[in-house]
């Protein structure tokens, strides 16, 4: 999974692999005083949509560039930051899907993802199977 940053006025997206796991303990500290939550839950609500989770997961991965960038000064409409599967984790997906869907339910799902997996990033580095982003 990525953060996808594309602030109004850049050309491209900063696209960052979002994978809870590795994220360092300083920083997993950090996410869980700025946002109240144990890093667990704090994972869910990322995916869940959580505005201040959010806000806090693109602090971590601008202040690996930029380390003087303050929290107070991360800011951004709600369109210019999203979280986007890779093409290997949308086939994951669809696997899983082709698993344990049928008829009408399997069909609706499957043209869904396809036309995702059409359009998403090429996740090259990654090799192995795609894991969900959440910590346990």
């Amino acid at each position: 999974m990525y953060l996808v940053y594309q602030p109004e006025g850049q050309d491209q997206p900063t696209r960052w692999r979002y994978n809870p796991k590795k994220l360092m303990s300083v920083e997993r500290e950090d996410i869980e005083r700025r946002t109240e939550r144990n890093f667990a839950q704090f994972t869910q609500d990322v995916l869940q949509g959580n505005s201040r989770c959010r806000r806090v997961l693109l602090f971590t991965f601008l202040r690996r560039e930029h380390p003087k960038v303050k929290f107070e000064d991360v800011d951004f409409a709600w369109d210019e930051v999203s979280l986007e599967y890779s093409r290997q984790e949308w086939q994951e997906i669809r696997a899983n899907i082709v698993d344990t869907q049928h008829g009408d339910e399997l069909a609706a799902s499957l043209v869904k993802v396809d036309a995702a997996i059409e359009t998403a990033f090429d996740d090259t580095e990654v090799s192995g199977k795609a894991e969900l982003p959440i910590a346990e």
